[in-house]
């Protein structure tokens, strides 16, 4: 996992975790780690103390995909526990779903990156079969969280006057205005709420539906069949392929590789804010780190936090890019009283300051300077 133009280029410390570190990911787990090179050290080891000889599929990959596997079912059973209609733990079957998509990813991850190491057809066809039960997990707790962040920021907006300026009649006109300009909002915020209330409620109770019935389908029971043989059986590719330790650097030097890319391609800091075109190449080196992280786990051993800042970036500007779509669509409602117009129109902006707020973060953090700087 080394860098083309490895000479002096400065990159994260390793920190690794004992064992294969679950962890949490970008949206509902621990911060996102990733990020150092893995190279064989010195001393022949590698910077999770595997000998280099002994990274290969057998000693590293399969065990990593057991474990995912056996964390999956685990989940399996404790949401099947908490989502008894006697039971009341609501808390605990969300940490269940967010444990059970955790695992699912990690496992998902992995098969795109380790393809050539494995049994392709198995692998595809479970990395895609994972992928559906990650989305269709996802959407409930994603209306929530959403429908959280938009009321919590139209009630900042509309709320208090700012506290008057101290000293020049300027400063107390601006104060003024703002007050105003706060009283314009507040007649529409209560509705503009109330219909986003409605809308994304009504969105949340639709996917909660989903996720039932996804969990109650045959398409989830052989999914679920097939994780419980990962967990004794980790489909090979045939032959010799997977036995060196080429067989797993690559691909994650791979996986490093494309990262770097795309974040190197990034619009750069002057842009429009208001450009939604450039959304989606954000969101696609935010999978790409969650693919190199994955792979830094399984070749390491472990998580490191060297990039948990920009992660957590990305994981906040997907969140305010979608809360701000969910604004402008909301504002598209037939009929509605220009006021609330009005108060959507400020809440969409909002949003959209939130996300190049986002992205400054990220460049901030990222540790590897040349990507950014890259013409």
């Amino acid at each position: 996992m080394r860098r083309p133009d490895q000479q002096t280029t400065t990159r994260p410390t390793t920190d690794p975790a004992p064992g294969t570190g679950t962890g949490a990911d970008a949206t509902a787990d621990t911060p996102p780690d990733g990020g150092t090179g893995a190279g064989s050290l010195p001393d022949g080891t590698t910077g999770s103390g595997h000998p280099a000889g002994d990274l290969t599929t057998e000693a590293v990959l399969a065990p990593y995909l057991r474990g995912q596997a056996a964390d999956f079912l685990r989940s399996l059973r404790l949401h099947h526990e908490h989502s008894a209609p006697a039971d009341a733990g609501g808390h605990d079957a969300a940490a269940a779903t967010r444990a059970l998509r955790r695992a699912a990813r990690r496992i998902s991850g992995s098969l795109h990156t380790f393809r050539a190491a494995l049994d392709p057809h198995w692998a595809d066809q479970l990395r895609a079969e994972l992928a559906w039960l990650s989305g269709v997990l996802a959407r409930e707790h994603a209306y929530a969280n959403r429908l959280t962040r938009l009321v919590e920021a139209l009630h900042q907006l509309s709320g208090p006057a700012l506290p008057a300026a101290r000293g020049a009649r300027a400063a107390g006109e601006t104060a003024a205005s703002d007050a105003q300009g706060r009283a314009a909002l507040g007649v529409g915020a209560a509705r503009a709420g109330a219909l986003l209330e409605r809308r994304l409620t009504l969105a949340r109770t639709r996917s909660h539906s989903a996720a039932l019935q996804a969990l109650g389908s045959s398409r989830f029971h052989a999914v679920a069949d097939a994780v419980a043989l990962l967990v004794s059986d980790v489909p090979l590719a045939p032959g010799t392929t997977g036995r060196t330790p080429e067989a797993l650097l690559e691909p994650a030097e791979r996986a490093e590789q494309r990262l770097l890319a795309a974040v190197a391609a990034l619009p750069p800091a002057d842009t429009e804010p208001y450009n939604e075109a450039q959304d989606a190449a954000w969101h696609q080196a935010r999978l790409l780190l969650r693919l190199h992280r994955y792979a830094h786990e399984v070749v390491l051993g472990g998580a490191a936090p060297a990039l948990a800042s920009c992660g957590h970036a990305l994981d906040l500007h997907r969140d305010a890019v979608e809360a701000a779509a969910a604004a402008a669509a909301a504002a598209r409602t037939p009929r509605i009283a220009p006021a609330t117009a009005y108060a959507l129109g400020v809440l969409h902006a909002d949003q959209r300051h939130e996300v190049e707020a986002a992205r400054a973060v990220f460049r901030e953090t990222w540790p590897y300077a040349t990507a950014l700087t890259a013409p």
